[in-house]
């Protein structure tokens, strides 16, 4: 290294590390707990099914149409407990959190999503069907026939559609053209399907309505999902808020489309966060309130200032330039799994792309602290956008390099096998730690994969949960 100075907004140098064997245990602790978190899922699910299977008259298989009804009613089952799942996901529980973590449990609800629209689907389609088998009418008056005769199912079909607006804003291709402040509003229509559907199913599903048990159990499940919403997405942010907010200190500009924001005050002192984690933060001003929005953590926290790092990826993201110091902030959180913490070997490599260099700068320090080799590469499209950079040059003992250009000027990808073995070659010896567009991490993570680093110490934090800034 050319210089021996250690920057001021680095902290202090290197120092021993941490227990390994403290964090080993926790480490088995967080995997075991996910592990438990799925196995939770596939059991209620299968409970679901042993229910149907065990209530299910023995002439359900007398016709085709009792037949097809029969399997309708399995799927609207199973349907309402992983709903319960998905919601419960998102629901900011502190104990899922901590074990697979928030960035991890929003991609686990995007997958069941895409599982709560194919059985419902299927739900609507075998029960029309079943019932135009069994009368000989068309579909349309077969769903006519079953309106009159099953209660609630009007509010439950509203509730469908409801369900299928939220999927298609989910989609990627929407998402991208659509305000966040409208997608977020059209989410928490979510809530409301809940509600129109869960009446049909307890006054009108034939397995619950034949077993006061069934249906006591389907009342509870329902219950604690609202009460750990109500607690923990409701309560307690409301309660933190009370205790007192953040304000923001001073608005730094990094680089084109990129933006630091300080904060500071009570609710700064009390988050406990560390490198790498993100914050859901809502500025109290307008623009800003309708929502909250995900912001990493872009230096070690020191208790008193935290400092969040912003690429403009959206319209909310857009504007944070804007703010003024003394705007006040709720913050909650923090969340993530994106930490030092994480790393088993003493080498480590650190891959950013764009706005991922603030929670990668975070995360460097952090490792660089305890006494790590930590090598951090920076992929941008141009030295106007390379955020962060001279945070990280020339620190004794931290090797930072910036990869600038885009592929088609360069005439190769500097992220290829070739590429990365040759600045870092003994990455299969590494930790490997990833972040950024959702793309970039998927590519990386092939190389290294490539290059003989295990599944096991390869760590990412897609910037895809941000996206919607």
């Amino acid at each position: 290294m050319t210089s021996t100075s250690v920057p001021s907004n680095l902290g202090p140098g290197p120092v021993p590390t941490a227990s390994a064997v403290r964090t080993a245990s926790r480490r088995r602790a967080d995997a075991l707990t996910g592990v438990l978190l799925r196995g939770i899922v596939a059991a209620a699910a299968a409970a679901a099914i042993v229910f149907w299977w065990t209530t299910t008259p023995d002439d359900a298989t007398a016709s085709a149409g009792t037949a097809v009804t029969s399997v309708a009613e399995l799927a609207g089952l199973v349907l309402g407990v992983l709903v319960c799942a998905q919601v419960l996901l998102v629901a900011r529980v502190p104990w899922f959190e901590r074990a697979v973590g928030l960035d991890r449990l929003v991609t686990w609800h995007r997958t069941l999503g895409a599982t709560v629209l194919l059985l419902l689907a299927t739900h609507v389609v075998l029960m029309v069907g079943g019932q135009s088998l069994t009368t000989s009418e068309n579909p349309w008056s077969a769903l006519w026939s079953l309106n009159r005769a099953v209660p609630d199912l009007l509010w439950a079909l509203v509730g469908g559609v409801l369900f299928l607006a939220v999927a298609a804003t989910s989609a990627r291709v929407v998402r991208r053209h659509l305000p966040y402040e409208a997608w977020y509003a059209t989410h928490l229509g979510t809530y409301l399907a809940i509600y129109l559907t869960f009446w049909h199913q307890v006054r009108g599903g034939a397995h619950l309505f034949a077993s006061p048990t069934a249906r006591t159990l389907w009342y509870a499940m329902y219950l604690a999902t609202a009460a750990c919403v109500l607690v923990w997405r409701v309560g307690l942010p409301l309660v933190r808020q009370a205790r007192g907010v953040a304000r923001v200190e001073r608005v730094v500009v990094e680089a084109d489309g990129v933006t630091s924001v300080w904060l500071g005050g009570r609710a700064v002192e009390r988050l406990r966060a560390q490198a790498g984690q993100f914050v859901l933060v809502r500025f109290l001003v307008r623009g800003h309130l309708g929502t909250a929005h995900p912001y990493s953590l872009s230096t070690v926290p020191d208790g008193a200032r935290v400092r969040l790092t912003v690429g403009a990826l959206g319209d909310h993201s857009g504007r944070v330039g804007a703010l003024a110091p003394g705007t006040r902030v709720v913050v909650e959180g923090p969340y993530g799994r994106f930490t030092a913490d994480r790393a088993r070997h003493h080498g480590v490599l650190l891959v950013a792309g764009g706005a991922g260099i603030g929670p990668v700068r975070a995360v460097a320090e952090e490792l660089w602290r305890r006494g790590h080799d930590v090598v951090v590469l920076h992929r941008a499209r141009s030295e106007r956008v390379l955020a962060l950079a001279g945070e990280l040059r020339d620190v004794p003992g931290l090797r930072y390099v910036p990869l600038v250009g885009r592929r088609a000027e360069l005439g190769h990808d500097p992220l290829a096998a070739g590429s990365v073995k040759a600045l870092v070659p003994d990455v299969a010896r590494r930790d490997v730690f990833l972040c950024g567009p959702a793309s970039l991490c998927r590519d990386v993570e092939r190389t290294v994969r490539s290059l003989g680093v295990p599944r096991s110490a390869v760590h990412y934090d897609e910037l895809s949960f941000e996206e919607q800034r």
